[in-house]
């Protein structure tokens, strides 16, 4: 079962309810014994964090609250950083990356890092490099991805919360699958550093998975904010996000989307969950108004797969570089090589066309926010899919079914538009299902004030038993 979020795990330490160094054992303890049944937890620091907890952790925030983070794109010291994938089995950060700095700096222990699929290029969790992650609620279904490390691990109570990041759902889809809550900030709003991915990766953004949402907007507080010399930063909050969360929403003007132009079909209890929120939020006293969609998910896609090939190709290749060897069979999965092999054929051109077509496709998103505060649809088309369904050692499979698991989320990605999922209801299995809102650029705190207002009319506390 979860225990306390992280907000009155840091209150507790604080106050000298308990230490942090009871709260780092406890937590070693819940990963020793829940991981081995569910594959969330790739490496580990036990030894490094008691050491860091008995010299004395930052006076900050999070003082004394474990965490871990995800083994894709932030990097911990000491810890290899694989992404997931056999072609850097052997790479070891040699530093800190500047997020993973900050929650240091807040007082975080950081314990060690999680699953991820092969580069993140998967909505499920399933590498061959360390196998797959299990869903606590479901040991045969998918925790989502590619956070679905950090999802299982937050889901089935090992830390009250996990570092995240997001390039085309990966956030948002295994909040969904794991019954959390998940938000994708706005571009800029966390800085990459020191991977200069900020022009390259302008999909991913970095944040966390949370079982509250006092919790994640803490944990915004205390990640974001430019570095100098960052490319670009998202629009400064009114006020800290964790008081944001705090306010009244207003009366909110929502355009409810069911479906998509040329989409794949909605599942109907990811439809029946959608208008069950919408209906929460008229009696919560917003308007909600049926809309469209302005976008196609394949022009989506398509667009959003250039980006992402572009930004792949040149990571292998620099990857490779270092290697001083072109790359082998068993490098990179069998999906990830036909990606690798079809992107690295893109011109200049090609990528430039998809940057101007993103930028397109965020006019025409943000359009929808000339008369609305925030969307609403479902995170996923289908519910929580079984292990094996995103198979990435059959790249036809993965063709067939990944689309639909993406087709809601992947537009925020391309306009860098904040997103959130919030667990609402379950599937007719009884796994967990969730519905996304979306806004604006630097819209995070109005997204905040109503999944706070949601949570308290519509708990969504449950938590799964042991795996």
């Amino acid at each position: 079962m979860r225990g306390p979020d992280a907000v009155a795990t840091a209150a507790a330490v604080r106050d000298g309810r308990t230490d942090a160094r009871t709260v780092t054992e406890e937590a070693i303890d819940r990963i020793r014994t829940l991981d081995p049944a569910l594959g969330a937890v790739v490496h580990t620091r036990f030894d490094a964090a008691r050491a860091e907890v008995a010299a004395g952790l930052p006076d900050g925030p999070l003082h004394g609250v474990p965490m871990l983070v995800k083994d894709l794109g932030t990097e911990v010291a000491g810890l290899p950083a694989t992404g997931g994938s056999r072609l850097f089995a052997d790479a070891t950060a040699r530093r800190d990356s500047e997020l993973v700095a900050r929650y240091r700096r807040a007082g975080a222990v950081v314990l060690g890092t999680t699953n991820t699929p092969e580069l993140g290029l998967n909505a499920s969790t399933e590498p061959a490099l360390f196998g797959p992650t299990r869903n606590p609620w479901s040991p045969a279904h998918s925790p989502g991805g590619s956070s679905g490390g950090s999802a299982a691990a937050v889901a089935a109570g090992m830390v009250p919360v996990a570092h995240a990041s997001d390039g085309g759902g990966s956030i948002r889809i295994p909040a969904a699958a794991c019954g959390l809550f998940g938000l994708k900030p706005s571009r800029g709003r966390v800085s990459p550093a020191p991977r200069p991915t900020t022009l390259s990766g302008l999909l991913s953004a970095h944040h966390a998975l949370t079982t509250t949402v006092r919790d994640s907007a803490l944990l915004l507080d205390v990640a974001a904010g430019p570095l100098p010399g960052d490319a670009y930063a998202a629009p400064a909050p009114a006020a800290p996000f964790a008081e944001l969360a705090r306010r009244a929403p207003g009366r909110l003007r929502i355009g409810l989307i069911t479906a998509l132009p040329d989409g794949p079909g909605v599942h109907p209890d990811c439809e029946r969950a959608v208008r069950a929120a919408a209906l929460l939020c008229e009696r919560l006293g917003h308007h909600v108004t049926e809309t469209t969609a302005p976008y196609r998910p394949d022009d989506v896609g398509a667009t959003s797969g250039v980006l992402m090939g572009a930004d792949l190709v040149a990571q292998i290749d620099a990857r490779l570089a270092v290697l001083g060897r072109p790359p082998a069979d068993d490098d990179i999965e069998p999906f990830t090589r036909v990606l690798y092999d079809h992107y690295r054929t893109l011109t200049a051109a090609d990528v430039s066309r998809a940057l101007r077509r993103a930028q397109e496709i965020g006019w025409e998103t943000g359009a929808l926010f000339r008369s609305l505060d925030v969307t609403l649809a479902p995170t996923l088309a289908r519910p929580t899919p079984p292990l094996g369904t995103l198979d990435t050692a059959e790249p036809e499979s993965i063709y067939r079914h990944a689309s639909v698991y993406s087709a809601f989320t992947s537009v925020y990605n391309v306009t860098g538009m904040p997103a959130m999922s919030v667990p609402f209801g379950h599937d007719g299995q009884g796994l967990p299902l969730g519905v996304q809102f979306g806004a604006p650029l630097g819209g995070e705190g109005v997204l905040l004030a109503l999944a706070a207002q949601l949570e308290e009319a519509a708990p969504w506390g449950t938590a799964p038993g042991p795996a």
